[in-house]
């Protein structure tokens, strides 16, 4: 059964108006932490996305009272009646969604066990959860691995203790930082990642009760408290999103503005944005993303942990620099198997290589480790249409601007998966004078 079919139109100017709301980085981690307070929640600015709905069938399943006004984009949630949910209930809901393995630190507070299920998502690289479960055995958890899943408990509680991470991951910051907010005494996480997201969630934890400090060598200080409260947050847009929308513009040499976008999530983008050739204008109320008219020009560029480069931003740019003059590198340094994406540009007439090598100028922890990390884009190349399948989120997103961009009519299977992290794409797409159609 295709899970997704489009038939593209390429060759035409993306031309319009579309908006983004909250980060998907960032929604679901927030819908977590409201387990964590005594009080109901109230989350703004939240997409329609199918991870929304995973997190919400899953704080459903744990007794957590949902209220979604679809329409303006508002969540209410009331965790006064947690409870113990069914393994195979967490197990059909969650899918091959991760964010199971971020409940641990809310329920081991309020009900002293926690399970999860065999986790997936998108197979971009080696994402082990033993981070993870190092970070919640230091907090005191017992972690028992059953053919399952995981069971965990903690029926004296958690203590704060310190963590040092070798690598600033997201997902342990967030784990860390929603288990710490309710152990007892103090915690120090050293080697944090401080991404917006994880600015946006120590706020939404402040608001809270929380009482969290970030310093600027990456070290997060968090004393427990005995109980939190509910919240009142607007989640911050994302920043993803738009800066797919403007790679999207870009390679299709169109003028497309993001309403809800914010320069200041953006800095590092619209530098590397602007060098291309593309230009953008400022406003209040968001982001005006165009094609200049000249010919786009070859850069170097490395992904890195923020305030890097962001490493979702690099696959949507790929398909921009194919039609850059002369010699693109892009050094991928944060997830060691995200190139795979290239193949299905190839096909369309890219002309672009991989190498095992670090080629940004700096080596990374991959430089030994035999991934192709390192991509080499020649271009100008014309694009043509071609039948492809969609790999993962970003990557499937980067094959339909490339799908957009090219001459003929393509065919792109499994967009199902861009429903995970991209709201209402197809009526944006109508909305931006795309001429594509759903066939299944």
């Amino acid at each position: 059964m295709v899970d997704g079919l489009l038939q593209v139109e390429g060759g035409r100017p993306l031309t319009g108006e579309i908006t983004v709301r909250g980060a998907k980085n960032l929604v679901p981690k927030a819908m977590v932490a409201a387990l964590l307070g005594s009080t109901p929640s109230v989350l703004r600015n939240v997409p329609l996305i199918r991870d929304v709905d995973v997190v919400s069938g899953l704080l459903t399943l744990h007794g957590v009272s949902i209220e979604h006004d679809r329409t303006e984009g508002i969540l209410t949630l009331d965790p006064s009646r947690v409870e113990t949910a069914h393994v195979a209930d967490i197990d059909a809901h969650a899918g091959s969604s991760r964010i199971p393995i971020l409940f641990c630190g809310p329920l081991l507070h309020r009900l002293g066990e926690a399970f999860i299920p065999d986790l997936g998502g998108c197979r971009i690289g080696d994402r082990p959860i033993d981070f993870h479960l190092d970070i919640l055995r230091q907090f005191g958890a017992s972690v028992d691995k059953l053919q399952a899943g995981i069971r965990l408990t903690a029926p004296d509680g958690l203590n704060g203790t310190v963590i040092d991470l070798p690598y600033p991951s997201v997902g342990a910051t967030e784990q860390t930082l929603l288990t710490a907010v309710r152990a007892h005494g103090l915690t120090e996480l050293r080697g944090a990642a401080v991404e917006p997201e994880i600015m946006d969630l120590v706020d939404i934890l402040q608001k809270m009760g929380a009482i969290i400090s970030v310093d600027t060598d990456r070290t997060i200080h968090v004393e427990g408290v005995e109980e939190l409260g509910g919240y009142n947050h607007a989640a911050l847009p994302d920043r993803i999103e738009t800066a797919s929308w403007a790679s999207a513009a870009l390679a299709t040499r169109g003028d497309v503005f993001v309403r809800g976008a914010h320069q200041s999530h953006m800095t590092t983008f619209l530098n590397i944005f602007r060098k291309v050739g593309g230009a953008f204008d400022v406003r209040d109320d968001g982001i005006r993303f165009y094609h200049s008219g000249g010919d786009l020009r070859s850069i170097v560029v490395e992904t890195n942990v923020h305030p890097g480069f962001m490493t979702d931003w690099q696959q949507p740019l790929v398909v921009a620099l194919t039609q850059a003059e002369g010699l693109s590198i892009v050094h991928e340094t944060v997830y060691e198997n995200r190139f795979g994406f290239t193949k299905a540009l190839r096909k369309m007439g890219a002309t672009i290589q991989v190498y095992r090598e670090c080629l940004g100028g700096t080596e990374c922890r991959f430089g030994q480790r035999n991934f192709y990390h390192s991509a080499v884009v020649s271009g100008p190349t014309p694009l043509t249409g071609a039948d492809i399948v969609v790999p993962d989120l970003r990557g499937g997103f980067s094959h339909l601007i490339a799908a957009l961009a090219a001459q003929g009519t393509s065919r792109v299977e499994g967009v199902n998966l861009i429903d995970r992290g991209y709201e209402s794409f197809m009526s944006k797409l109508a909305a931006l004078d795309a001429d594509v159609t759903r066939l299944a």
